[in-house]
């Protein structure tokens, strides 16, 4: 029996820097300088959690 797909895109920061190592105050720091673009790499979920986008990010480590 084959496991379900799970396809994330927007995950908590805990969850973000479990997954890449990041630590949350160099997330934090890149939301503040503009590094990651609020609707694009991350957003406020309406409770005022910061969500990380995991597509959005893979781009930005994947560009030239």
């Amino acid at each position: 029996m084959n496991a379900p797909m799970i396809n994330l895109e927007w995950v908590l920061i805990k969850v973000f820097v479990t997954m890449t190592g990041y630590t949350d105050k160099a997330v934090r720091r890149k939301i503040e300088t503009g590094v990651w673009t609020e609707g694009r790499h991350y957003r406020r979920a309406p409770d005022g959690h910061i969500t990380m986008n995991l597509q959005e990010y893979y781009k930005w480590v994947e560009q030239d």
